[in-house]
């Protein structure tokens, strides 16, 4: 996530709220040998999520609690690094198809169950069983038997077994050489018999982990989540005593943030993006502000299958028409940077600086030539959503005003809270435009390209047309789909590479699937006065299980 997004969907994860209420410091002094005291209270915030239970967690809200919550085979270390966690040794087979997982012995979840095959296998399967309607069970699409699970004439996931208590067997339907690097998801989490399906309400609002941090009590809807220190966590404790969640309103929730942080109330805080330089200017010299290059983009969805935008010459114009060195010298202050692809720089291996021609550079006389062969004629209304509350309204409104001014069109501007946005960029009679960002939840292109482009992610509904994967644009090209089957099946990493650049190629130039706009320059103030080692993990989120307090 964050980034199905998603995997964690990120549709506000730029700069939506995420805040702390109360006041941040450190209530306890039992020493650590790792700097600072042991115990304390970190206190921050996020608005309501999905879900927290690792069967739906699907954007950074609820990826935050999940990541804390649960340990599987693999994390993501804050460069994009592949680290082993529950997975002490891997044999992959030479076709890619036959995954072979040994698990650490004697780790155990919250409630004392024992940690083995069996709790990956419960896990796995209750993601992708069809009664579970699973937001984020793309991932695991190329596991043997996916497809009967999911349509529902199986119960059990053909392609995973456990040939002893320690022993995880999987069998993709054809080769994947970062299938490793897929179960990083928090989907991929083990979970104990109490799980249960689903279904079970008890379990989704009071998760039980095997993660550095435990629930305190139930998740309190619209209101707060309490995490507490895992004392029986199989790895290096984590040092705080406590991670106090407070959820706030959508609508307003960055201004909140910053402002608790001003008055000393947060511990951690985004900020609106007006505000980010004279953040910046006095937070910095006190040490306070953090800033990541981070594996994400941000982008606007081209709904492909719906006027005005269902030609790709159409989705060229407003590609063109867009000024980003403009708007990110002006709206943002030098604080982002225009994108020319979706695969981020931090993917070095893949990145493909210009790959979005559209991008490079506004183009005003070839925005009105595609705009002419694309049937956008002057006053040609287009719809552009966008999540409220987030920071975004400044940036959205000047990429109105400039598609006004080149082509004439007449841009409604749709603002609405995260969770009805989602449910109106699924529903298939939605046009025009919807900005979006994704963040990683693995570390590989496939991660971007599938969920984001692969027709298989549209996942409709066969009763209500809804796109239950985060292809939200609907797009679809056959040789695309190819072109990311024959990158997995490909041993070799630099041959593999240059068939995910061929991919993204495709998609996002050839065909103007979607149309990127910002990298992913992340931004945070932290409480440095009193909690040290506070950083931005991978997920973009702060580092809890290794903070500690001064």
């Amino acid at each position: 996530m964050r980034g199905a997004t998603s995997a964690k969907w990120v549709v506000g994860a730029v700069i939506v709220a995420m805040a702390a209420t109360a006041c941040g410091g450190g209530d306890g002094d039992k020493k650590d040998n790792a700097g600072g005291k042991g115990g304390g209270t970190f206190r921050l915030g996020i608005t309501e999520p999905t879900a927290i239970d690792p069967f739906n967690v699907q954007e950074s809200e609820g990826a935050l609690v999940a990541h804390n919550l649960f340990t599987g085979l693999y994390s993501a270390t804050q460069d994009g690094k592949l680290k082993p966690e529950l997975a002490e040794s891997v044999q992959t087979s030479d076709d890619g198809k036959i995954w072979t997982f040994k698990i650490k012995p004697g780790t155990k979840f919250s409630n004392g169950e024992v940690v083995d095959a069996e709790a990956f296998i419960r896990g796995w399967t209750r993601v992708v069983a069809k009664e579970s309607a699973s937001d984020v069970a793309y991932p695991m699409e190329g596991i043997a038997g996916y497809k009967e699970l999911n349509g529902g004439t199986a119960t059990t996931f053909a392609g995973v077994t456990a040939p002893d208590a320690n022993t995880l067997k999987v069998e993709l339907s054809s080769g994947d050489f970062e299938f490793d690097k897929k179960t990083v998801h928090s989907a991929f989490s083990p979970v104990p018999k109490v799980a249960g399906a689903a279904s079970n309400k008890a379990y989704n609002d009071a998760p039980i982990g095997n993660g550095p941090f435990k629930m305190a009590g139930a998740w309190e809807h619209n209101k707060s989540i309490t995490l507490v220190r895992n004392d029986d966590y199989g790895f290096e404790k984590a040092k705080l005593d406590k991670v106090e969640i407070s959820i706030l309103n959508a609508a307003n929730g960055s201004t909140l943030e910053y402002q608790g942080f001003q008055s000393g109330q947060f511990d951690w805080a985004r900020m609106p993006t007006p505000q980010m330089p004279v953040a910046k200017a006095k937070y910095e010299p006190k040490k306070q502000w953090i800033e990541a290059d981070t594996s994400g983009i941000n982008y606007l969805v081209a709904f492909n299958q719906q006027a005005p935008l269902n030609n790709v010459d159409a989705r060229k114009a407003i590609s063109y028409a867009i000024d980003r060195d403009a708007i990110a010298k002006g709206v943002f202050q030098g604080l982002q940077k225009p994108a020319t692809s979706v695969l981020p720089p931090s993917f070095a291996d893949t990145y493909q600086d210009g790959v979005c021609t559209s991008c490079v550079k506004q183009d005003k006389e070839k925005a009105k030539e595609y705009a002419a062969k694309g049937g956008l004629k002057p006053g040609t209304v287009i719809d552009f959503g966008y999540n409220t509350g987030a920071g975004h309204e400044e940036w959205v409104q000047a990429i109105a005003q400039q598609l006004k001014d080149v082509l004439g069109l007449e841009v409604k501007l749709n603002g609405k809270p995260f969770k009805e946005a989602l449910a109106q960029q699924q529903d298939k009679a939605t046009g025009g435009l919807w900005r979006s960002a994704w963040g990683a939840d693995y570390p590989t292109p496939d991660n971007f390209l599938f969920p984001l482009l692969a027709t298989g992610s549209i996942n409709e509904d066969p009763e209500t047309g809804k796109a239950q994967g985060d292809n939200r644009g609907r797009y679809s090209n056959p040789k695309f789909d190819e072109l990311i089957t024959q990158a997995r099946s490909t041993k070799d990493a630099a041959a593999r590479a240059k068939i995910y650049k061929e991919a993204e190629k495709l998609a996002v130039d050839t065909d103007q699937a979607l149309i990127p706009t910002w990298k992913r320059t992340q931004y945070r103030l932290a409480n440095t006065e009193k909690f040290t080692n506070v950083k931005m993990d991978f997920f973009e989120d702060p580092n809890l299980a290794e903070i500690a307090a001064k």
